[in-house]
């Protein structure tokens, strides 16, 4: 059986989970590398990645490169003497580094490999109304998530979880993966399955502004699945329209209400305590949400200081 020596690769939260089960699963991490701290917040205080505050409290060698071509960061990537690399959320790799290890080095993707390659696989599979989702692990290839997969474990998606529940979900499943996949490798019995392309795959495109801006146009379900896929980060925006004002509000958290009704689409129905977006085959009904400069807060909380005139609307 051969003795691993890993290099650890990974930037968020979701990363941390499977690095602290690798830890706790008695596997030797010789190394983990990490994104360079970045400036954020209104201070711009350099903030440390996830993994790297994991990597500190539990003493592990840390590598922080900018560049991952660059030859003093190879020489000490070399010197660490790993025979195998994990990725999570981390980025793209050059040849030089996923090649170094002799027994290679594999990725755990949130998806179900082909579907949903790319940079948000956990909330494109709640956007699109999946059923089902789960995680992949593979061996890294020259492209993004196209490699030969070892594994892959799927679970359901509830109808009412959001991307942060799923997510967490994804992590405890992706750790019993990688475990699993650590497993085969040591034993010398992986046998990997080559990923076939055709055109009906879906992708995980990155999130920016654009595409998380809720359309009122849509029906209820795919609006409902846009604010759950999105929450609670980087969360479904829309503009609030009142009285010559505007304001650009993230929406958390709604519940679809099929009525009929004769209003025009984005018109906003409010009580003390409601607030009821008109859509195509019924209402959004808005439960959490945050105004520029505010907190997030429950629709109640929020409605206890603002009222809103007949003609407020949202687009």
């Amino acid at each position: 059986m051969e003795k691993l020596r890993i290099v650890f690769m990974g930037t968020p939260e979701f990363a941390v989970g499977i690095l602290d089960t690798i830890i706790k699963n008695k596997y030797t991490v010789v190394g983990v590398i990490t994104a360079a701290d970045k400036p954020a917040g209104r201070g711009q205080k350099l903030k440390y990645s996830a993994v790297k505050e994991y990597a500190l409290a539990n003493n592990l060698r840390l590598l922080q490169p900018t560049n991952l071509k660059e030859e003093s960061f190879l020489e000490e990537l070399k010197s660490l003497n790993a025979n195998l690399q994990i990725v999570v959320a981390f980025r793209m790799l050059p040849k030089v580094v996923w090649e170094m290890p002799e027994l290679g080095t594999f990725n755990l993707h949130a998806s179900l490999l082909p579907n949903y390659r790319g940079a948000a696989p956990i909330n494109w599979a709640i956007i699109n109304g999946e059923t089902k989702t789960g995680v992949t692990t593979f061996f890294i290839d020259d492209k993004i998530d196209t490699g030969a997969m070892i594994m892959s474990s799927e679970i359901e998606i509830d109808s009412n979880e959001n991307a942060g529940q799923l997510h967490d979900r994804l992590m405890h499943l992706g750790s019993e993966t990688v475990i699993s996949t650590l497993e085969l490798i040591e034993k010398g019995n992986v046998t990997t399955t080559i990923q076939t392309d055709s055109s009906d795959i879906k992708s995980a495109f990155k999130l920016n502004k654009e595409n998380c801006k809720i359309d009122w146009t849509k029906s209820t379900s795919e609006i409902n699945n846009l604010i759950r896929g999105l929450s609670p980060y980087p969360t479904a925006w829309c503009v609030f329209s009142d009285k010559n004002e505007e304001w650009n509000v993230k929406i958390y958290d709604a519940k679809i209400l099929l009525e009929d009704h004769d209003l025009n689409t984005g018109s906003m129905v409010c009580t003390k305590k409601e607030m009821k977006i008109a859509v195509e085959n019924g209402f959004i009904q808005v439960l959490s949400l945050q105004f520029p400069g505010k907190k997030k807060m429950t629709t109640p909380e929020f409605l206890n200081g603002i009222t809103f005139s007949a003609d407020a609307k949202v687009y």
